[in-house]
This record gives C-alpha cells, sequence and structure tokens, in this order.
C-alpha cells in the first residue's frame, strides 16, 4: 500500500474521508464478515489483522523508514474508529498492537526498531502486559519485580487483563525495577510472545470474546538487555511523558465506532421493518425517531473531538511536547465515548424490542459495548483522577490511602 500524500491540510474532512476510503476494503470484505465467528467462537481475529497488516495499517503510526504508513495519531483513531463500526474484538486488539509498537517508536532504540517493527508488516501483533490482579484497576502499580541474570532479566509476573494474551508475538510488560524498593521505579521490556513460561488462561466473558484480555503469567521468563526499552527504570518517565495517549485515543476511538455500529444497526431495522396491519414502519414513531437522534448527536460532537484530540497528539510529537499534557483529556473522552457506546447499544436493543433481545447484532453489540466501562482506565478511576485534578489535590498513585 502506498503512503497517503496530500497537499492539503491533513486534519481537514476530506483528508480524514481518504483514510477512511482506504481501509474500507479490509472493513467491509474481512472483517465485518468475521464478526459473528469472531464472538460466536471466541476466535481470535488473525485473519483480521493479518488483512491489515499487509496494507500497512498495522504500522499506521511507524515511520516509513521501519515499514511503516507514518499517519501519525490522526491515522490511529480513524482507523481504530472504522474497525470498532464492526467487530470491538479486533478493534481493540488492533489499539493495544498500535500502542504498543507506538512505545517502541518513541523509546526503543535501532536495533529493537529493526527486530520488532520491521515484522509487524509481516503480520506480527504487539500488545500491553501491564495490569495485575493484586493491584486491580490501578494498573501503573506492579508488584511484580525483575530480577537480574547477568546483564539480562528474569520476569516473574502474574498479569491481568492482557489483550492477546496468548496470541501476541511480543508484549511490552511492566514491572518494577531490579532491586528497587520504590514502587514508583519501574521498566519496560519488550518480551517475545514465543518464550518458553508464558502461559495465557482461556478468555471467558460477557463480550469481546475474540480480544482474549485473560491472565497471563510469566515463569522464569529471560529477556535479553537488548529489549530493556530506554533504559531502567525509565517507565516512570514514559508515563509522565507519554502517559495514557500512547493507547487510549485508540481505545476510545473503537468505542466511538462501536456506538456508529449500534446506530446504523438500529437505523437500518426500524426503516426496514413494517407493520402490515397499520401499514407503516418502526421508523414512522416519533419516539423511536428521538431516540436514534440523540445517539447521532452525541456522536457527532465526539467526532469533532476525536480530530481535535488527534492534532494535539500529533502536533505535540512533532514540538517534542510530553503528551500527558493531555492525558486527562484523553481519559475524558474515552469515558464519553465508552459510555456513548453504551448508550447507543441500549438504544437500539430498545428501538429493535424483542428481535433486539434475541440473538444477534444487538445483542452482540450490547455486551461489547459494556466492557468499556471497566476497561483501564476504568471510568470510575478516570473520572475520580480527573476530579483530583480538578480541585488541585495531588493523584496519589503509589501511596492511595496512606
Amino acid at each position: 500500500m502506498g503512503v497517503l500524500k496530500t497537499d492539503q491540510n491533513i486534519y481537514s474532512r476530506t483528508y480524514v474521508e481518504e483514510i477512511r476510503e482506504r481501509v474500507s476494503p479490509i472493513i467491509q470484505n474481512v472483517i465485518e464478515p468475521n464478526a459473528e465467528a469472531i464472538d460466536r467462537e471466541g476466535k481470535f481475529p488473525r485473519e483480521n489483522l493479518l488483512a491489515l497488516a499487509k496494507e500497512g495499517w498495522n504500522s499506521v503510526t511507524v515511520p516509513e523508514k521501519w515499514g511503516g504508513l507514518d499517519l501519525g495519531y490522526l491515522g490511529f483513531s480513524i482507523v481504530s474508529e472504522e474497525i470498532g463500526k464492526v467487530d470491538a474484538s479486533t478493534g481493540l486488539v488492533y489499539a493495544m498492537h498500535v500502542g504498543a509498537t507506538q512505545v517502541i517508536v518513541l523509546y526503543g532504540n535501532d536495533d529493537q526498531k529493526e527486530r520488532w517493527l520491521l515484522p509487524v508488516r509481516e503480520g506480527a501483533i504487539g500488545t500491553f502486559s501491564t495490569s495485575e490482579k493484586a493491584t486491580r484497576g490501578h494498573v501503573w502499580f506492579n508488584l511484580s519485580q525483575a530480577k537480574r541474570d547477568g546483564k539480562d532479566y528474569i520476569i516473574n509476573a502474574e498479569k491481568s487483563f492482557t489483550t492477546s494474551g496468548g496470541y501476541a508475538d511480543f508484549y511490552i510488560l511492566q514491572t518494577r525495577t531490579p532491586d528497587s524498593e520504590d514502587p514508583s521505579d519501574f521498566s519496560y521490556f519488550i518480551v517475545d510472545g514465543h518464550n518458553e513460561g508464558i502461559t495465557a488462561k482461556p478468555w471467558k466473558a460477557l463480550g469481546v470474546r475474540g480480544n482474549h484480555s485473560g491472565p497471563i503469567t510469566f515463569s522464569n521468563v529471560k529477556v535479553s538487555h537488548r529489549d530493556l526499552v530506554g533504559r531502567e527504570g525509565l517507565g516512570k518517565e514514559i508515563m509522565e511523558e507519554g502517559g495514557n495517549p500512547i493507547y487510549l485515543l485508540g481505545i476510545a476511538s473503537v468505542w466511538l465506532g462501536v456506538a456508529q455500529g449500534a446506530l446504523k444497526a438500529a437505523v437500518d431495522h426500524v426503516t426496514k421493518t413494517v407493520n402490515k396491519g397499520f401499514d407503516n414502519s418502526l421508523a414512522d414513531h416519533q419516539v423511536i425517531r428521538q431516540k436514534l437522534a440523540e445517539v447521532k448527536i452525541q456522536i457527532t460532537a465526539l467526532k469533532a473531538w476525536q480530530l481535535d484530540l488527534a492534532r494535539h497528539f500529533d502536533e505535540f510529537l512533532a514540538e517534542g511536547k510530553p503528551l500527558s499534557l493531555l492525558g486527562s483529556e484523553v481519559v475524558e473522552f474515552k469515558i464519553h465515548t465508552s459510555e456513548t457506546a453504551d448508550f447507543a447499544a441500549r438504544v437500539a436493543m430498545d428501538v429493535a424490542g424483542g428481535y433486539g433481545y434475541s440473538e444477534g447484532i444487538f445483542e452482540r453489540l450490547y455486551r461489547d459495548a459494556r466492557a468499556g466501562i471497566p476497561m483501564a482506565p476504568s471510568n470510575n478511576i478516570g473520572r475520580d483522577q480527573i476530579g483530583k485534578i480538578l480541585v488541585g489535590l495531588p493523584l496519589n498513585l503509589w501511596n492511595e490511602g496512606k
């Protein structure tokens, strides 16, 4: 696939639509037809990801030098949204993959970029492995700790909710720095997903059944010093400089896509469903039109916010500003998009009546949409952090309650 080239404003609607049109054939011909089976069978969406990789979309933020499209956060957000319209499972796997590659883009050295980013064009999949059951939704707080093995490292960690667990070719794993007693002193390692000692438990969930975000254990997994990201203890700096925007704009954009998928399914249903006794459709009822209109209004507002955030991310990167300056806003955006997806799915099920309650597109969308609310950062934790910032209280990320 050729890299998109244009002399126009890359944040214009025309340019954004060009990105949508370029990825549309994969969405329509591969991802959408696979969505039902992925949900029903809990299949990992490997076929979808390979199709995206073939056209370069798995390297959407990666510079051309390393085989990427170099479309920045704008491209990332739009493609994530388009995938989310038809399959949330694939969208979440995609967003976490691009986020993981972006860590290497921003903080990896040339050796790491050559070894880990170039294979992405051939279909290699990455993901994050950060959260731990012991510290719940506080995903930045790890109790696991790497150990030294000469110049290399040994990882023992029980991770929870690792998207693509057991299927990823590499993990951006977060754990405490060796020998440190400071919980805020943590490091990132690139862990080969094919190493011995990695065990993923089956993923059984209400929705997003194909993203395999189950528990995963790393038992005596050896990691070369070549795959330490940056230096020991860089984790906090990466979090403070990169913050949630490394992946969260993509995750939020998936939920924006889910909301649009629900609205489309609802509109298709109410316009085509006819009561032959009264010779009218469901769309002839004002109450139904009003419900659908409310969903549309929320989506339109979020799409404008999405593009504004993407523009700021790309500008901040170009200017060398820390993305953490946008950290609070992107959490707000994630909260709003996930709750709009949930609202849209509930409205869709509502207007579809009994048909919406039976197995099919409406109940699948309803189950999938629920996942956005607890997904890290959960909306409860996100609101608490936003509130603390608003009133000038410290976040106390590693000493909460003390």
